[in-house]
């Protein structure tokens, strides 16, 4: 099928109404975020993740949600990469969740800041051990010649931690999103879609509706 030919799903959700939201966006994210690791095929936690450098150039890619709370949503990566890079120039950013079963997304848009130290350790020593040693190989972003880089470098830094924990690398750490808007999306027929959006004045969160 071509894609000029597709047309997209048939939306069948009931309607998202206003007075059926939480009074608080992030309990409303853990009941829709429970529904989609209880009822999609595919994991819940992956987010598309937007940053924007000095250059006005905005970058996409898929990042792993590692935790939320009411402080905001959390990741973890590479200072040195493009996006640390870019959140260094410019700490805003936005995240998207799209939860094909359910019919639903969930767009954050707001301020980004590093997590403490002391958040990254901890996390760092839940992660696999092959992982703890892909985050000191790997220069993330950065140019190589071959695949065998990494795998000779991985292999020479097993070697040398043979008998040791792993510790985490300088360079490699967490983020938080703290939002400024919440987006709750729930498909509908026609394109008629529900688009009702948490924003944050003066520490107390309203809720708008948006036309799709």
């Amino acid at each position: 099928m071509s894609i000029d030919a597709y047309r997209g799903p048939a939306f069948t959700s009931e309607p998202l109404h206003k007075k059926g939201l939480l009074d608080d966006p992030f309990e409303q994210f853990r009941l829709w975020f429970a529904e989609a690791e209880e009822k999609c095929s595919n994991y819940a936690n992956p987010m598309t993740l937007a940053t924007c450098g000095k250059d006005g150039q905005p970058v996409a890619r898929t990042v792993l949600l590692k935790g939320f709370d009411t402080r905001g949503f959390n990741f973890y990566t590479n200072y040195e990469s493009r996006k640390g890079q870019q959140l260094a120039e410019n700490p805003k950013a936005s995240i998207c969740f799209y939860w094909e079963e359910l019919e639903r997304q969930v767009i954050v848009i707001g301020q980004v800041e590093k997590m403490s130290a002391e958040e990254s350790d901890d996390y760092f020593l839940t992660r696999p051990r092959g992982s703890q040693i892909g985050a000191h190989v790997s220069q993330q972003s950065q140019p190589i010649d071959n695949r065998e880089v990494l795998e000779r470098e991985a292999e020479e830094l097993e070697s040398s931690y043979f008998d040791k924990p792993v510790p985490r690398p300088s360079n490699w750490g967490g983020y938080r999103l703290v939002p400024q808007s919440i987006e709750f999306w729930q498909g509908q027929p026609d394109r008629l879609h529900d688009r009702l959006i948490y924003r944050k004045e003066k520490q107390v969160w309203s809720v708008t509706r948006h036309a799709p």
